[in-house]
C-alpha cells in the first residue's frame, strides 16, 4: 500500500530525514517511535503533504501511485488520512458542516455522487457513537472549546466518516486521559482494522499500544529507521529506553 524508500527531505534547508525507508501493506498497523527530534512528525507531515517540507530524495508510492506527484486533497482524496498531534480550532465552521464538505468533496474527487443530507446525519451519527461523542458536540465550531481528548475524539469520527485506506496517526494518544485512550483505541480498531486498509501510529509510548496492537513497531531516530521488530519492541523500549538502540549521544541531542 505505502512503499517509502531512501526519503530525504529538509525544513528551512536543514536536513531532517536521512534516507528513511519502510514498506507498510494492506491490513497491517505498523508503529514508529523514537526521541524527540528524531523526525516522527516530520515523517507524517510529508507524507500528508504540508507546506515547508521539501522532498529532497527518494520516493513514496501510495497504491502504485507517486505520492509526492499529488496536491494534499489529492493524497486524500485516494484515500490517505493525517491525523494531528495537536488538532487545529476552526471558529465559524461546524463539525458537521466541515465533514460533510469534506466527504462529498473527496467522493466528487473519485466520481462519486455526494452523500444526501440524510445520508450523512445517519453516517455521522454512527461512527460518533463509535468514539462516544454526543451529537451535539458535532454541531458545535470544529474543535473550538473541545478538552484534548474531545479534540482527539472528534479526529477519529472525521476518520471514521472519510473511511481512508490509509490512517497516518501522529500521536493520537497524547493529552488522552486512560478513559479517552480506551475509547480512541477502540475506534481506531474498529474503523481502521481491515483486511484493506492500513494505519501508521507516531507514538512516544507503549500506552496507546495496548489498546491497538501493532504487527511491526520501528526505531526512527536522527531522521532514519534504526531497527524493527514486532510488539515486544515497544516493550523494551517502555522498559529501557532508547540510548540502548539509537546510542545516548542521540537521545541526549
Amino acid at each position: 500500500m505505502l512503499t517509502i524508500d531512501n526519503l530525504t527531505n529538509a525544513i528551512d534547508g536543514k536536513a531532517i530525514l536521512k534516507g528513511l525507508s519502510l514498506s507498510i501493506k494492506a491490513g497491517e498497523i505498523h508503529a514508529i517511535m523514537g526521541p524527540n527530534g528524531a523526525g516522527k512528525s516530520t515523517l507524517a507531515y510529508t507524507l500528508g503533504g504540508r507546506p515547508g517540507y521539501e522532498v529532497t530524495g527518494g520516493e513514496a508510492s501510495f497504491n502504485g501511485v507517486n505520492l509526492f506527484s499529488l496536491e494534499p486533497h489529492e493524497r486524500a482524496a485516494a484515500g490517505l488520512f493525517l491525523g494531528f498531534q495537536y488538532p487545529v480550532e476552526i471558529p465559524g465552521v461546524s463539525n458537521l458542516q466541515f465533514l460533510r464538505e469534506s466527504l462529498n468533496s473527496q467522493r466528487k474527487a473519485r466520481g462519486e455522487e455526494p452523500l444526501s443530507g440524510g445520508e450523512f446525519i445517519k453516517l455521522a451519527k454512527e461512527k460518533a457513537g463509535l468514539l462516544g461523542l454526543d451529537m451535539e458536540m458535532l454541531k458545535r465550531p470544529v474543535n473550538v472549546g473541545f478538552s484534548g481528548g474531545e479534540k482527539k475524539r472528534a479526529e477519529m469520527v472525521q476518520m471514521g466518516i472519510l473511511d481512508p485506506r490509509l490512517a497516518i496517526l501522529d500521536e493520537t494518544d497524547s493529552g488522552l486521559d486512560i478513559d479517552a485512550l480506551k475509547i480512541v483505541g477502540a475506534g481506531i480498531n474498529a474503523i481502521m482494522r481491515k483486511p484493506d486498509k492500513a494505519v501508521l501510529l507516531i507514538t512516544h509510548y507503549q500506552r496507546l499500544l495496548d489498546y491497538v496492537k501493532p504487527d511491526f513497531v520501528h526505531v526512527l531516530a536522527a531522521g532514519r529507521i534504526v531497527k524493527s521488530g514486532g510488539p515486544e519492541l515497544a516493550l523494551e523500549l517502555e522498559r529501557e529506553g532508547y540510548a540502548d538502540v539509537v546510542g545516548a549521544e542521540v537521545v541526549a541531542a
